[in-house]
């Protein structure tokens, strides 16, 4: 069962929501997209991981992005923490949501990371990432210029103007022009994982053209790091995947995060 596109009016304006699954059932599954991404370009997977793990998935299309309100550029380089910290708990309680697990593609996967480590609400019970960056690496900055390129010619503007409409220019630009700014080379979001107190499963393709196993390994030694929190995590590495796991390994991708969900729930059923 897919719900409608719904709309919340937050303090910054309109963000695009949708429901997957049965909302009621627990923890709620929240999606963060990619920099390039929106509630339609998750496509089939919120339904497919509504059907593998039984739980409710909320999607939602950052400002910018989708149908949702207009961002102003050029983006601040520090516009992940601000959606981490603002936005997303914003937007949490707004829509009432209690238990949840973060699971988020690139981008979304670091803006998860920054919420669970400096921003968590009380019913955070994990966070998966797939293909989420800690810190830049050359690879990532030329494969976002050989982007950029794209758009440029206008194939990739197209592409994207189908899903984004008239905040095409907001979803492009405001994410390319920020990798590809020189200062942007001094990004890091390492000081967040110490803090991370709930479980994380870090994914990425053996072949992802935007990041190295440099990304997971930091990640993983990261989180939870700090004295006394507890958070951990685990690394999954596919075969024959590149930057979207959702997508080249739909199934290996569904499995694990349908075992992480249940290994969680597990963990707070007392026998």
């Amino acid at each position: 069962m897919t719900d409608a596109p719904s709309y919340a009016q937050l303090s910054q304006g309109r963000i695009e929501y949708r429901w997957f699954g049965h909302r009621d059932r627990t923890p709620t599954l929240v999606l963060l997209h990619e920099g390039l991404g929106c509630v339609d370009l998750w496509r089939a997977f919120p339904d497919e991981l509504a059907a593998r793990t039984g739980c409710g998935v909320l999607a939602y299309s950052r400002y910018g992005y989708g149908r949702s309100a207009p961002c102003a550029l050029p983006r601040p380089i520090s516009y992940m923490h601000d959606d981490a910290r603002t936005v997303l708990p914003e937007l949490l309680r707004h829509l009432d949501i209690g238990d949840h697990v973060l699971i988020g593609h690139s981008d979304g996967g670091s803006i998860a990371l920054i919420n669970a480590g400096a921003s968590a609400a009380p019913g955070l019970r994990g966070v998966v990432t797939m293909a989420a960056h800690i810190f830049i690496e050359d690879v990532s900055v030329r494969s976002i210029a050989a982007a950029s390129e794209a758009f440029a010619t206008g194939r990739l503007r197209q592409a994207l103007e189908r899903y984004h409409g008239t905040n095409v220019d907001c979803a492009f630009r405001g994410w390319a022009d920020s990798w590809l700014n020189p200062e942007f080379l001094h990004w890091n979001l390492e000081e967040f994982l110490p803090t991370i107190r709930v479980p994380c499963l870090v994914m990425q393709g053996e072949t992802d053209a935007y990041g190295t196993a440099a990304q997971v390994e930091g990640i993983v030694a990261g989180v939870g790091s700090g004295a006394g929190i507890g958070g951990r995590a685990e690394a999954l590495m596919l075969t024959d995947c590149g930057h979207a796991p959702h997508q080249d390994q739909p199934q290996a991708t569904l499995n694990a995060i349908g075992a992480f969900v249940a290994g969680i729930s597990d963990e707070s059923d007392p026998e």
